[in-house]
């Protein structure tokens, strides 16, 4: 069952289109939240946090959503990747379901609301006045390399959260954390110079950078491009390393 493509990207699709209805069945706006979210939350911060660091940024809105996308990508990407196996413990011991498919669905939902939120970008970036550099055309890499690292992360949570659920909690933890350490809503020049080679060994923050580079008009560099691409690849080959070693026992431990 599920053995060729076809069978696979049926599957695979089936299950995107069930986390979509599933989210928004009870909401009057649907998918709508989708929009209205992450604008809502830019005007917030915008609001409270232009004031302190406006004089900082060149066109606040557009740094703030330009970081917020790729977080939050990596954020409920991740998230949905390590509640997924236990998500659908039911269906797993009913039939047959190749288990990478539940957390690479749970991503592939989220990458949607992430092209949702990079058409909200393009319109703040069309309101504000911003201009739409040429650099834009580099966007892909940054986004192209979160993807490989959410799918790492989101294999290696799918196996410990199976095995341990107390990773549940200290992964809400650790991106509360994460939020603070990735200059989301404040210029990396705030933090002290000694300080800001934590900052450069985060993956997330230096896929942030690289996007706002692209926006701002600047070509990623090199250097932190290649460290995001080597740390995602790693992390991926670590997590279908873990699932081929114990993705057919994930069911037993549900």
């Amino acid at each position: 069952m599920f053995d060729t493509f076809s069978e696979k990207k049926f599957l695979l699709t089936e299950l995107v289109k069930k986390n979509l209805t599933a989210k928004y069945k009870d909401s009057v706006l649907g998918i709508l939240w989708s929009f209205f979210n992450p604008l809502l939350t830019m005007i917030v911060f915008t609001v409270v946090f232009s004031m302190l660091f406006g004089k900082n940024v060149v066109n606040y809105p557009v740094y703030y959503l330009a970081g917020r996308v790729i977080f939050d990508f990596f954020n409920h990407g991740t998230k949905g990747a390590m509640n997924s196996i236990r998500k659908n413990a039911r269906l797993l011991k009913k039939i047959y379901v190749p288990r990478p498919m539940f957390p690479v669905s749970a991503i592939c939902y989220e990458f949607v609301n992430f092209l949702i939120s990079f058409v909200i970008l393009f319109g703040v970036m069309f309101v504000t006045g911003a201009p739409f550099h040429f650099t834009l055309i580099y966007a892909i890499i940054p986004i192209v390399l979160i993807v490989i690292l959410i799918f790492g992360v989101g294999l290696i949570l799918a196996v410990c959260n199976t095995y341990f659920t107390d990773i549940g909690y200290l992964y809400n933890v650790f991106t509360l954390v994460l939020l603070y350490a990735s200059a989301l809503f404040y210029p990396i020049e705030i933090v002290p110079t000694k300080f800001q080679i934590i900052f450069s060994l985060n993956p997330v923050y230096c896929a942030m950078t690289c996007l706002r580079q692209c926006v701002y008009g600047v070509a990623p560099n090199f250097s932190t491009i290649l460290y995001i691409a080597v740390f995602a690849l790693t992390t991926l080959g670590i997590g279908i390393l873990l699932f081929n070693i114990y993705g057919k026992k994930l069911t037993l431990e549900l």
